[in-house]
């Protein structure tokens, strides 16, 4: 009987130390929220981490790039609408790098290059005047491990993503890209 009361005392102990603990007194009026969003490919997801090698052999992650809208662009020296497409990109971060934003701190390019040959690669980044500091490439063709991260099987091939890496457009060009981003300004 004893060994009966000792468990029951025990717990209606830990039953009161539960209630106390997951009912927080009126003066501690505070709600901790945990929030876990899926890492995706879907607008509304959480842009995959990449991080790869700029061409001076600096590693260059997506996430140190947080607090900024941030266009992730897919492209190779070699692609012909890529090459097209980058004016456009270029004029994008001349006239939102600096913009005021709702909840950003500016906007940047991640480019990840689908090139094979550096010097290619290089080479195009100055022909093209992609001024942004954030260039990446593994060298691996249609084998790179940003494109099979992304699923990209075609380029150009973009993501735009928020301050908290959300991504909130996908493969948007010409002036459906300013459209998106001027929707963010304040």
């Amino acid at each position: 009987m004893k060994t009966i009361s000792i468990i029951t005392a025990t717990a209606l102990i830990a039953l009161s130390s539960f209630s106390l603990l997951s009912h927080p007194s009126e003066k501690e009026n505070t709600t901790k929220t945990i929030t876990l969003q899926k890492v995706g490919l879907n607008v509304g997801d959480v842009a995959p981490e990449l991080a790869f090698k700029d061409p001076n052999g600096k590693v260059r992650k997506l996430s140190d790039l947080r607090g900024k809208i941030v266009l992730i662009d897919f492209w190779a020296s070699w692609c012909g609408p890529c090459r097209r497409e980058n004016p456009n990109v270029v004029k994008a971060y001349n006239k939102y790098k600096d913009a005021k934003f709702k909840n950003a701190k500016g906007f940047d390019v991640y480019s990840v290059s689908l090139d094979r040959n550096k010097g290619s690669w290089v080479n195009a980044i100055k022909q093209d005047g992609l001024i942004w500091p954030t260039h990446v490439s593994d060298l691996l063709f249609w084998n790179s491990k940003a494109a099979q991260i992304y699923h990209v099987n075609s380029i150009p091939m973009s993501y735009l993503i928020d301050e908290k890496g959300i991504i909130i457009g996908k493969n948007l060009r010409g002036d459906n890209l300013h459209i998106a981003i001027d929707k963010l300004l304040k």
